[in-house]
């Protein structure tokens, strides 16, 4: 009775399942021509913004659904263990999931090290003058910093495909390379492409390579198969930075793809980021990327960090901890989003640069190269060495940063868009304009030239609803009222 039951349940389950794809099927194939009339180049764009959007929503329903057939289907198999009197199941009938065929790699593995002495010779740097970085009222403070910090092993996961030109990405990271024993660097390979495969391996023991085992077809039907290479590069990172935490077994990792240029104090970057990501637990990673980073609308000023709610990607950093929580519920496409969502932030934050650590060159890609074109492309790498592991950031710890940047923010003088667009009052170094609804944001950011999209009511490079940027060579904070509460999830 209780098994007939819990089969009652599946098909119950499964028929609600596919009457859903149905409807969805119906509702995104009948949109394209209803939107047709009166159809114009302007809101083409926005049109296709809203189809990917109710796309990812529906792929996150459908998890959901699959996720609770997987439970039935294990709570079944366990109820037929039981009344077996061997303990066996009809493999025909109830075949556990296959797990994951593990790699044939044959690799050396540096055991992690999580803290290592200070090296000889480097004694206590004499006090320096505060050096006021930003120009914005001491908000950014540096003094010299007493010694190196901490000192961990920060493997490189360089994630590739089909690119050939992964040797522009790997060249730049071995000849900016400190330390090959602290920054080892593993290239994971999807695709199987034998070309790649074939100049990755002629670093040899420069860098160790790994092969994504699954390569199969991803089923998807339409629109579904539109998006199928993001399902794949979802598949392939879960696999790759589980081995990196799970067969290399190291602490943390810097994620990078086979398309990025780095800067010449990447490393640095990362080495003096990583203490302040270990022991802040609202902190979840340190990016290289500055989303609004375009030439025009970045200080040159290197040296500034930032903290922000928004999951810059492109060049990361994570600890393993990390890691274990996400892996279990890492999603089937759309990662990066995914890990905008508040579910997965709980609130936490990154670091991340005024100028951008990371450039890209890969124009062909999943995305057919339209948003590298229109920004990505545009985005200043910086160029200049800053030695970070002698500076003191403790600005960047919760407890200092917020007052400053809150006091920052809102002393700044209020002006409209258009008295910034024309450059009224040239005397202020910094100024404000508010916005109050997702609307005047959207309307706002697109006439200030900076990025406009929301991901669960989070703006790009935002912390607590504001963003920073540069415009006629002065700071521009677009910012909500102070009285800002929380970010609204609604906002997309």
């Amino acid at each position: 009775m209780r098994l007939r039951k819990k089969r009652y349940m599946v098909v119950v389950v499964v028929m609600v399942f596919l009457s859903w794809n149905v409807l969805t099927y119906y509702v995104l194939v009948s949109k394209p021509s209803q939107a047709g009339q009166g159809l114009s180049n302007e809101n083409v764009e926005t049109q296709l913004d809203q189809l990917q959007a109710d796309i990812q929503l529906q792929l996150q329903q459908n998890q959901r659904v699959l996720e609770d057939l997987r439970n039935l289907k294990r709570q079944a198999v366990a109820d037929l263990k039981q009344l077996s009197p061997h303990g066996a199941v009809n493999p025909a009938n109830n075949a556990p999931d296959k797990e994951t065929p593990k790699p044939v790699v044959v690799v050396q593995v540096l055991p992690p090290v999580n803290d290592v002495e200070n090296e000889p010779g480097n004694e206590k740097a004499g006090d320096l003058a505060q050096e006021d970085l930003a120009g914005q009222g001491g908000f950014y403070k540096s003094v010299a910093r007493a010694g190196d910090p901490n000192k961990v092993i920060l493997p490189i996961l360089m994630i590739a495909c089909d690119r050939v030109t992964v040797s522009k990405s790997l060249d730049l990271l071995l000849r900016l390379r400190p330390s090959a024993d602290r920054f080892p660097i593993i290239v994971s390979q999807d695709c199987g492409h034998t070309q790649t495969a074939k100049v990755i391996q002629a670093y040899g023991s420069q860098v160790k390579h790994i092969q994504q085992p699954v390569l199969s077809d991803i089923k998807l039907t339409w629109p579904m198969d539109l998006f199928k290479g993001y399902f794949k590069i979802s598949r392939h990172y879960k696999w790759a930075i589980s081995q990196i935490f799970h067969t290399f077994n190291y602490s943390a990792v810097i994620i990078v793809e086979d398309d990025l240029y780095v800067s010449p104090d990447f490393f640095e970057y990362f080495a003096a980021t990583y203490p302040y990501l270990h022991e802040d637990p609202l902190l979840w990673c340190v990016s290289a990327w500055n989303d609004n980073g375009k030439t025009e609308m970045v200080e040159d000023k290197p040296e500034l960090l930032y903290r922000t709610d928004f999951f810059p990607g492109l060049g990361w950093m994570m600890e393993r901890k990390t890691w274990l929580e996400l892996e279990p519920k890492w999603p089937v496409t759309f990662w990066d989003d995914w890990m905008r969502h508040p579910e997965q932030r709980k609130d936490r934050e990154c670091i991340r640069p005024e100028l951008s650590r990371t450039s890209t060159f890969g124009k062909i890609g999943v995305s057919k190269g339209q948003f590298f074109e229109k920004h990505l492309k545009f985005i200043k790498l910086n160029d200049k060495f800053v030695p970070f592991t002698k500076l003191d950031l403790s600005y960047l710890k919760k407890e200092n940063y917020d007052n400053l940047f809150v006091k920052a923010v809102y002393s700044s003088q209020l002006l409209t868009v258009s008295e910034v667009q024309s450059g009224a009052r040239p005397e202020l170094t910094s100024v404000r304009v508010q916005y109050n609804t997702k609307e005047q944001f959207k309307k706002y950011a697109k006439q200030l030239g900076i990025m406009e999209d929301l991901k669960a009511g989070v703006p790009r490079a935002g912390y607590r609803g504001v963003v920073s940027f540069m415009r006629s060579n002065r700071r521009v904070f677009l910012a909500p009222p102070p009285t800002w509460n929380g970010y609204d999830p609604k906002w997309n």
